[in-house]
C-alpha cells in the first residue's frame, strides 16, 4: 500500500514505518497546514496554535454528532463525541462511565481544550434548559478566581479541577467540581513578569466608581499585593473590564445572588487592603502597626473589630498556670501572620465558590445510581520548571508524575501484563516506568512528603534542616540529586519531563499552612454572613470545604474512632491533603474508561506559526509518544471477556442464544471479516479500530433487518388487507341479500294487507299503523335526571366536597431523603449535594395567575405609565392571542406575557415573516434569562432595554416598540 503524502496521515498508528523523525515531520507539516489535531490510535495529540483557527463553530460542532471517527478529520470535538457515544452505549457498545485526561506542559492548551470538550458535550445533549448554559459558565467563573498569568502561560491554572458531568438517558442531569491545591502563595508574592489571580485585575478595571468607594479602593499601584502585576491592569484595561462584565453575568447565570456577589468582592478587596498593613519594631524587637487606616478598612470589610485584627497579627496570648502571657511578634513574624490571614481568606473564599457552584449544579431530581452515567474531565496544572521552584511546583510536578504513571500503567504495563497472562503472541515494548519517582515522593515510611510532615511538627525546624534531612534520606536515590554544598538549601529531582531544581525556602511554612492564634475565632464571630459561614465550615481530608458537617465512615486502625475535637487538632498538612487528593482522583479515574489527550506547546514564546522541533521532540520523548504510537499500532486496546463479547455480538450469527465460549467468539470474529484480532484464554483481543469495523457490520445488518422487516410487513399487510377486503365483500353480499329479503317480505306484507282490507271493509285503516310515516322525526328523548348530588359514595369511594376538586391542586410530597448519622464517625467528609426538586406547574391557567400575583407583581410596575403597568406587559394570554395582537404590527413590536403552562414568561415579537416566541426563565437568584441565551438580566425591563440594542443569537433584529394593551381580546 502506497504511503500517503507527508502531513496527510490523520492517525500515526497506521504508518508502516515510524520513528522519531517521521513522527516529528508529520506533526510539523500538519501544524503548518493548520491541522493541529492528530490521532495516535484512540489518543489525540493537540498542538497549541496560539491563535483562533475558526474550527470550533456550530457548523463544525454539528459534524461531530454521533459521527464515525474515521469519516472526519481529527478534532477535539471528536473526542467529546466518542466519550458521549461510549457513555450512552451507541453503536453496540456497553454503556460505561468515561474519563477524559488532558495533559501537557503549562501553556499547551489544556484549559481551552477542557472548555471545548464541555461545549461539545452540551451540544450533543440537545438540551433546552438553563443547566447547560450554567455548566458552560463555570469554567470562566473559576478561571477568574483560580487562574493567573505566568511566564509560561497567560491563562495558567493555579489549581487543579476534576469536572464530573452526570447524565441520564443522554441528557445532562447535573455537575460536580473537585478542586485541588490552589496556589495561595501567589497572592502575597509573584515572580518577575508574573501576576496574581485574574480577579484582582478584572475588579480594578470593572468595578463602578460607587463600588470602589464602598470598598475604599484606589489606584492599582497603591497595593503591595499587586506590585508585581500593576501592568496587568493598565496593559489592557478594556479587555479586563469586559472580562469583569462577563464574570458578573456568569455569576448571575450560575445562580449567585447579588448579596453573595457583594460579599465575595468584599472579601477579595479585603485581601488587597491586608497587603497594605505595614509593621515596625520597637527597641525590644516587638512589632507594631504605625498606620492603622488599612487595618480599619479591613476590619470594616470583614465585619470584625480592628483592635482584635491588629492584635492577632502582632502578638500571641498564652495562658500559663492561670496567668495570661502576651508575646509580641517580630516584624518578620507579623508580616508572615498578615500574609497567612490573606491566604486563608482567599483560599476559603475559593473553596466556598466551588461548593456553591456544586450546590447550584446539583441534579433537580433523584435518579437511581444504576441509571446514571458520568463523563469526567481532568484539567490540572501542567508540568512547571521556573527559575526558582518551590513547594507548589513540587506538588504540581508530582501530580503530573501521577498522571504519567496512570497513562503508563493503563497503556503499557497493564496491557502488556494481560497479553502475557492470556498467552497472546506479543513482542514487549519498553517504556519508562516512573513508579520509583512516585515512591520517592509518596513512599511510606520514607518519602519526601512524609519527611516534610515529620519536620513540620518541629517548631525549630528550618529550610536547611529540612533539606539536610532530604539529603540524608534520599541522597543515594537515583532520581534525587543533593546540592554540591551542604549549606545550599536546594536539591534536584529527575522528573519524567526533565530535571528540576527546587529551593527548600518556605516549604515548612507552606506545608503547615498555620494561622495566627485567635484569627479563626475572630472571623467566626464576624458580622459579615459570608465570612462567618466560610470560617465555621470544616476542612475535609482532601482540603476542600464542607458546610454540612458530614463525617466519614472510613475505619481507623483497631476500630478506634477519635472525637471530632481530636480530629480538628490532628490537622492535616497541605502535603497530606494533596496526597489524599491524588488518591481520590486516581480512584475516580480507574473506575471509568480513560480517554487521553496530549497537548503540546510548539514554542517557548507563545508565538503562532512557530514550530520548535527540539522543544516538541523533548515533549514527545518524556511523554513516551513514540512508544505509545507503537503499542497503539501493534497492540489491542479493546479486550472484552468471552461472555461480554458473545452477548454483545451474537446477533452477527443470527442466534438469539449463544454460549460465551472461545469457539463462539472465533465464529463471530470470522463472520465479521475483520483482520488482526487474537483470542486469549478468557478474552478477545481487538485493535482500537476494530470496534468501528464491527459497528459497521452491525449497521449493515441493521439496515438489512429493516429492509427485511419492510418487505415482510408489506407482505403481511397486503395479505391482511386482502383478507379484510374479502371479508368486507362477503359481508356486503350478505347485507345485500338480507336487504333484498327484507324488501321482498315488505312487499309481500303490504300485498297481504291490501288483500285483507279489500276482503273486509270493516277493518279500520289505523289498525295497520301509518304506512306513509315509518320513521318518527323530532328531537331525541331527554336524558333521565339521575340524582348524583344525592349520592355520598360510589363503590365505597367517598364523594365529599373536599375530594371533588383535588385534581386541580398540585400535590406536595414530603422529602423522604435521609442523611447518615454522624455519631460513630470521625473524619469530615465532602458535602453531599442532594437534589432539590423544582416546583412543578400543575398545568392550568389559575396556577400561573397565583404565581404571578404572589411573586411577580413588582416586575411589571412602571411609574411612567398612567395605570402603573408597563406597556409591554399583557398578563396571562395565550400564544394565539399574542399572535393576533402582533399580526398587523411593524417588525420589532413586542410584548411579554405570563406563560399558561409553566412558571415563567414568554417574549413574543413581530419578526419579518411571523411572530416569534422565546421562553423567559427566572433563575434561583430571582434574575431573568431567555432560554438558550447566555445574558442574565436583573429585571424584565432590563431584558427589554438590552434587546433594543443587542441581537438574539438566532434573530438578526432588535426590539423596537411595545405592543400596547388592548382590552377584551378573545
Amino acid at each position: 500500500m502506497e504511503r500517503p503524502p507527508p502531513g496527510k496521515v490523520e492517525d500515526l498508528a497506521t504508518l508502516a514505518k515510524l520513528d522519531e523523525k517521521v513522527l516529528l515531520d508529520e506533526l510539523k507539516i500538519r501544524y503548518y497546514n493548520n491541522d493541529i489535531y492528530t490521532y495516535v490510535g484512540d489518543i489525540l495529540i493537540a498542538v497549541n496554535p496560539f491563535r483562533d483557527l475558526g474550527i470550533y463553530d456550530d457548523q463544525t460542532s454539528n459534524l461531530y454528532n454521533l459521527a464515525k471517527k474515521t469519516e472526519l478529520p481529527p478534532h477535539i470535538f471528536a473526542i467529546a463525541d466518542s466519550a458521549y457515544q461510549c457513555m450512552i452505549g451507541h453503536g453496540g457498545r456497553t454503556p460505561e462511565n468515561q474519563c477524559i485526561l488532558i495533559s501537557g506542559e503549562s501553556g499547551a492548551g489544556k484549559t481551552e481544550s477542557t472548555k471545548l470538550i464541555i461545549k461539545q458535550l452540551v451540544e450533543l445533549c440537545h438540551g433546552n434548559t438553563q443547566l447547560e448554559q450554567q455548566i458552560l459558565q463555570v469554567n470562566p467563573l473559576l478561571e477568574a478566581f483560580g487562574n493567573a498569568q505566568t511566564l509560561m502561560n497567560d491563562n495558567s491554572s493555579r489549581f487543579g479541577k476534576y469536572i464530573q458531568l452526570q447524565f441520564h438517558n443522554g441528557q445532562v442531569l447535573g455537575a460536580k467540581i473537585s478542586e485541588y491545591l490552589l496556589e495561595k502563595s501567589r497572592l502575597v508574592h509573584q515572580g518577575s513578569g508574573e501576576e496574581t489571580f485574574h480577579i484582582f485585575y478584572y475588579m480594578m478595571a470593572g468595578l463602578p466608581k460607587s463600588k470602589q468607594e464602598q470598598f475604599c479602593l484606589t489606584a492599582a499601584d497603591k497595593y503591595r499585593y499587586l506590585a508585581c502585576g500593576t501592568a496587568g491592569v493598565s496593559k489592557d484595561k478594556e479587555s479586563s473590564k469586559k472580562k469583569y462584565d462577563e464574570l458578573l453575568n456568569a455569576l448571575d447565570l450560575v445562580g449567585f445572588t447579588d448579596e453573595e456577589q457583594y460579599d465575595m468582592f468584599t472579601m477579595v478587596t479585603s485581601v488587597l487592603h491586608l497587603g497594605n498593613i505595614t509593621f515596625e519594631e520597637d527597641d525590644k524587637d516587638a512589632s507594631y502597626i504605625p498606620e492603622m487606616a488599612p487595618v480599619d478598612v479591613v476590619a470594616k470589610l470583614l465585619g470584625v473589630d480592628s483592635q482584635d485584627l491588629a492584635g492577632t497579627m502582632t502578638s500571641i496570648v498564652t495562658h500559663t498556670r492561670g496567668e495570661q502571657v502576651t508575646r509580641h511578634y517580630t516584624k518578620q513574624q507579623a508580616e508572615e501572620a498578615r500574609d497567612a490571614v490573606a491566604k486563608i481568606l482567599y483560599g476559603r473564599l475559593f473553596g466556598w465558590i466551588v461548593n456553591k457552584v456544586n450546590q447550584l449544579l446539583a441534579p433537580t431530581h433523584i435518579v437511581p445510581h444504576s441509571e446514571q452515567r458520568e463523563i469526567g474531565i481532568l484539567d490540572i496544572f501542567g508540568f512547571e520548571h521556573f527559575e526558582k521552584n518551590s513547594f507548589e511546583q513540587a506538588c504540581i510536578n508530582l501530580a503530573n508524575e501521577q498522571l504519567q504513571y496512570f497513562f503508563n500503567h493503563h497503556v503499557f504495563k497493564q496491557e502488556q501484563e494481560e497479553y502475557s497472562r492470556e498467552g497472546i503472541d506479543w513482542k514487549e515494548i519498553k517504556f519508562v516506568d516512573n513508579q520509583p519517582l512516585l515512591d520517592l515522593f509518596l513512599g511510606r515510611p520514607l518519602g519526601i512528603l512524609t519527611v516534610l510532615d515529620e519536620e513540620s511538627k518541629f517548631p525549630r525546624a528550618t529550610e536547611k534542616t529540612l533539606v539536610a534531612k532530604f539529603n540524608e534520606k534520599f541522597g543515594k536515590v537515583a532520581y534525587y540529586k543533593p546540592a554540591q554544598s551542604s549549606k545550599d538549601s536546594r536539591f534536584t529531582i529527575l522528573h519524567y519531563a526533565g530535571q528540576v531544581t527546587y529551593s527548600g525556602e518556605g516549604w515548612l511554612e507552606k506545608n503547615r499552612d498555620t494561622l495566627p492564634p485567635g484569627v479563626m475565632e475572630m472571623l467566626q464571630s464576624s458580622n459579615n454572613a459570608l465570612v462567618k459561614s466560610i470560617f465555621k465550615a470544616q476542612v475535609t481530608r482532601t482540603g476542600s470545604l464542607a458546610f454540612q458537617g458530614r463525617q466519614s465512615t472510613r475505619k481507623t486502625r483497631k476500630g478506634h474512632r477519635p472525637s471530632l475535637e481530636a480530629a480538628r487538632k490532628r490537622k492535616l498538612t497541605v502535603g497530606g491533603q494533596f496526597k489524599n487528593s491524588l488518591q481520590v482522583l486516581m480512584e475516580r479515574m480507574t473506575s471509568a474508561t480513560p480517554i487521553f489527550i496530549r497537548c503540546l506547546k510548539p514554542n517557548h514564546v507563545k508565538a503562532p506559526g512557530s514550530f520548535d522541533m527540539k522543544y516538541i521532540q523533548q515533549q514527545l520523548l518524556y511523554t513516551g509518544m513514540l512508544e505509545t504510537t507503537k503499542i497503539r499500532r501493534e497492540g489491542f486496546a479493546v479486550r472484552p471477556s468471552f461472555e461480554d463479547f458473545v452477548n454483545k455480538y451474537k446477533v452477527i450469527l443470527c442466534k438469539p442464544t449463544l454460549a460465551g465460549t472461545r469457539d463462539n467468539c472465533i465464529k463471530i470474529l470470522k463472520a465479521t471479516g475483520i483482520k488482526g484480532w487474537q483470542v486469549g484464554k478468557t478474552k478477545v483481543f481487538l485493535k482500537y479500530y476494530h470496534i468501528d469495523e464491527i459497528a459497521d457490520v452491525l449497521e449493515t445488518m441493521g439496515k438489512s433487518a429493516i429492509t427485511l422487516q419492510r418487505i415482510a410487513r408489506g407482505f403481511l399487510g397486503r395479505r391482511q388487507a386482502a383478507r379484510r377486503k374479502e371479508v368486507a365483500r362477503q359481508q356486503a353480499q350478505k347485507v345485500a341479500e338480507l336487504l333484498s329479503q327484507i324488501d321482498g317480505l315488505s312487499m309481500k306484507l303490504i300485498s297481504q294487507q291490501q288483500t285483507v282490507l279489500q276482503n273486509d271493509k270493516n277493518i279500520p285503516q289505523s289498525f295497520f299503523g301509518r304506512p306513509d310515516s315509518v320513521l318518527i322525526e323530532g328531537p331525541p328523548p331527554p336524558v333521565p335526571d339521575f340524582p348524583y348530588r344525592d349520592l355520598s359514595s360510589i363503590g365505597g369511594v367517598s364523594l365529599t366536597s373536599s375530594d371533588k376538586r383535588d385534581y386541580l391542586q398540585p400535590k406536595t410530597f414530603a422529602d423522604s431523603a435521609t442523611q447518615a448519622s454522624d455519631s460513630e464517625e470521625d473524619e469530615i467528609s465532602d458535602d453531599e449535594f442532594i437534589p432539590v426538586p423544582s416546583t412543578q406547574h400543575p398545568g392550568h391557567k389559575m396556577a400561573s395567575v397565583r404565581w404571578f400575583q404572589e411573586t411577580q407583581a413588582t416586575q411589571i410596575y412602571d411609574p411612567s405609565q398612567q395605570n402603573f403597568i408597563a406597556e409591554w406587559f399583557h398578563g396571562v394570554i395565550s400564544r394565539r392571542q399574542s399572535e393576533m395582537l402582533l399580526k398587523e404590527k411593524p417588525t420589532g413590536t413586542f410584548l411579554i406575557r405570563v406563560s399558561e403552562s409553566r412558571f415563567g414568561y414568554t417574549l413574543s415579537f413581530r419578526a419579518e415573516q411571523r411572530v416569534r416566541h422565546y421562553m423567559i426563565d427566572q433563575l434561583r437568584n430571582k434574575k431573568f434569562i431567555i432560554v438558550g441565551e447566555s445574558k442574565v438580566h436583573k429585571t424584565l425591563k432590563d431584558l427589554i432595554e438590552y434587546l433594543k440594542d443587542n441581537k438574539l443569537s438566532n434573530w438578526d433584529g432588535y426590539l423596537v416598540e411595545p405592543c400596547g394593551q388592548i382590552r377584551n381580546v378573545s
